[in-house]
């Protein structure tokens, strides 16, 4: 059974909160202790991953959080904002994927190209002309994502001021959609 078979994109309902949370938390610390003075992820962590910051973005209709599953097993959480004016493009042209956090032990199994289909079929059903998202300058992701048809369009850096400085820098990246 090939992979698209296998994967699932579950919206998250409360009685999943606590997964999303396991699951987001644990790929972050994987993928992104190193940007945080000591390893200490805290700030991003109460950022991102609480109960009270899903039940707000939930609140949202712009937004839409996913845990990704492949057979039985949670393998990472996914956070879309759906309209989102960026650059010269309105709320109605363009899409912008916050989150795409995959654990380390699923990573390289095309996971992470799913998912940006995923977004992307998310996208064209929105009528939407360009999909956004924010990577690391430095580290594997950013390859990744222009392995996958994304440029670079802007800079950008990590919103968070506790973050080490020279780990900070970000790319702003977008892929049209035909």
């Amino acid at each position: 059974m090939g992979l698209e078979a296998r994967l699932k994109f579950i919206k998250l309902v409360p009685s999943l909160y606590d997964r999303y949370i396991h699951i987001g938390t644990m790929a972050y610390n994987q993928h992104y202790r190193h940007l945080w003075p000591n390893g200490d992820t805290t700030t991003y962590i109460q950022h991102s991953f609480t109960k009270q910051v899903l039940l707000n973005e939930e609140l949202d209709i712009n937004t839409h959080l996913f845990i990704i599953q492949l057979d039985a097993t949670y393998v990472g959480i996914l956070k879309v904002t759906l309209h989102k004016s960026i650059l010269s493009f309105t709320e109605s042209e363009a899409i912008y994927l916050d989150k795409i956090y995959i654990l380390k032990e699923f990573s390289g199994l095309g996971i992470g190209a799913r998912c940006i289909q995923f977004v992307e079929d998310m996208a064209r059903k929105l009528s939407k002309r360009v999909l956004f998202l924010e990577s690391m300058q430095k580290g594997r992701a950013l390859g990744f994502y222009l392995a996958n048809g994304f440029t670079i369009v802007a800079n950008s850096t990590v919103p968070f001021e506790n973050v080490i400085e020279e780990e900070k820098p970000m790319y702003l990246l977008k892929k049209d959609l035909p």
